[in-house]
């Protein structure tokens, strides 16, 4: 099911020139198998949204939180950027995200944004990952785009050899290399065991198999016993025709082929040259939109998911705080519950 609600701030909170903590706490009651459990921070709502009508598509600027489902466990980092060239607005999100824990107990998610471009996610006061908003090795796709790109218009000449090793042209097959000898042939060495029984067939009917009573030969055709293992062959080494058994050809060697040799016109793997990248441009940090709001907005197939205690603070030393005064109690006496339970 789908499940949003929407609360407004009294001001909007900007994302410029000093830290930001974004912090709450959520407890999956239930556990998740499939669904969210984040928290969206809407830009102002000139960017086009009402709170009544407020959906997956209402803009946001920072999306962070529990997510999981089938292969997906991450705690969500995503942060929506304009292009300063093309004036879209892009999705950068957070690579190698940590984990969602699996129990079912409160925990506490933070986000430090530092002015220095550093991203700080914790999870119940531990750190689980540090990246940097410049980082092309932090978020997909990278803040800001390569330098340059391959040349779309550029093609590989029709001579290039990718080829490092090639059949050696002066080689010739070997008079004496049969291409047609089989893999396998007959061991005409080999000599049927003693007490193999010729006469005797691998299976017989079953003697003691009588036709059933509302058996119709008009319909159901002839009857026939059905089959079991001759006992005469359970004692001997074989039973029925014997046949030499098959043995690997010492002669076989199967198609010729000309040994490799270097190529001497390998000029390696092509790739068209690089040309400055038109949509590149330079930041020296992020110029994130201000939220406005908070939306819970998500899609589960699990309830009782809890949310408490969402802060945004502009001091880590307040978050944590709330962390050591509100959410650490919480937690001590749901552990102790569940170890009773247990």
């Amino acid at each position: 099911r789908k499940y949003a609600i929407v609360k407004e701030l009294d001001e909007p909170v900007i994302l410029k020139d000093e830290s930001v903590v974004l912090q709450f706490e959520t407890r999956l009651q239930n556990g998740l198998e499939c669904g969210g459990a984040y928290l969206k921070y809407l830009r102002p709502q000139e960017a086009g949204w009402k709170p009544k009508e407020f959906d997956n598509d209402s803009p946001y600027s920072i999306m962070f939180g529990p997510d999981k489902c089938g292969a997906t466990n991450k705690v969500h980092f995503i942060f929506k950027h304009k292009n300063p060239k093309s004036g879209a607005y892009v999705e950068h999100h957070l690579k190698f995200p940590p984990s969602v824990p699996s129990d079912k107990l409160s925990h506490v998610y933070t986000a430090i944004l530092k002015p220095d471009n550093e991203l700080q996610i914790l999870i119940d006061g531990e750190q689980k990952k540090k990246a940097n908003f410049l980082s092309s090795e932090d978020f997909e796709p990278a803040l800001i785009p390569p330098k340059t790109i391959p040349d779309p218009d550029d093609n590989k000449p029709e001579d290039w050899d990718e080829r490092e090793k090639i059949p050696d042209p002066s080689a010739v097959k070997p008079d004496d290399w049969d291409e047609d000898a089989p893999l396998e042939i007959v061991d005409e060495e080999a000599e049927k065991p003693e007490g193999w029984l010729d006469d005797e067939p691998e299976e017989i009917d079953d003697p003691e198999a009588t036709k059933p009573e509302d058996w119709d030969d008009e319909e159901d055709g002839e009857w026939e016993a059905p089959k079991i293992t001759n006992p005469n062959c359970e004692t001997a080494p074989g039973c029925g025709e014997w046949k030499r058994p098959m043995k690997k050809n010492p002669a076989y060697k199967g198609k010729w082929h000309a040994p490799l040799i270097e190529n001497p016109a390998y000029k390696g793997i092509w790739k068209p040259q690089d040309i400055p990248n038109p949509a590149y441009f330079e930041l020296k940090k992020p110029d994130f939109e201000p939220i406005a709001a908070i939306g819970i907005e998500i899609w589960t197939m699990q309830d009782g998911i809890l949310f408490d205690n969402i802060l945004i603070a502009k001091d880590d030393k307040i978050a944590a705080s709330y962390r050591e005064t509100t959410w650490k109690p919480k937690f001590t006496i749901e552990k102790e519950k569940q170890k009773q339970e247990s």
